[in-house]
């Protein structure tokens, strides 16, 4: 049997970022929590598709909806837009990450570790699906 929820934790508190991947058929739904409050801040829903300066690449298209008040907008599109175009699996992805009064070199530690747990998990998910093709 698969692992059911695979997670990915990047740097240390407060600015510690967890990403949580369910798999759901040829679909991926992806949890971005972190900081001292992990919330839900911004949904985005992303579909891989042909690129429009070159059909021999995989981009996507993402649409995001930020609830009011929260700045996860811009993470969660950058993310799921990633995942979709890396992995070419439609993605839901929720992202909420709250430290209170985070300095900008705290803002600038969880973009790094945003980006350093998102390449763990394209590592991980494209490592997977090789080895499911070759099954």
């Amino acid at each position: 049997m698969k692992e059911a929820i695979r997670t990915f934790v990047e740097g240390d508190e407060p600015y510690q970022v967890q990403i949580s991947v369910i798999s759901i058929s040829d679909d991926l739904v992806v949890i971005v929590g972190g900081g001292e409050k992990p919330h839900v801040g911004a949904v985005a829903v992303s579909v891989p598709r042909p690129s429009l300066a070159d059909s021999e690449e995989v981009s996507s298209s993402t649409s995001v909806f930020t609830l009011t008040g929260h700045k996860e907008d811009d993470l969660a599109k950058m993310l799921a837009g990633k995942i979709a175009a890396a992995l070419q699996k439609n993605v839901v992805l929720t992202a909420g990450i709250h430290v209170d009064d985070i300095p900008e070199e705290g803002i600038k530690k969880v973009q790094n570790n945003c980006r350093n747990a998102l390449e763990q998990l394209i590592e991980d998910f494209s490592s997977s699906f090789e080895q499911e093709r070759r099954a």
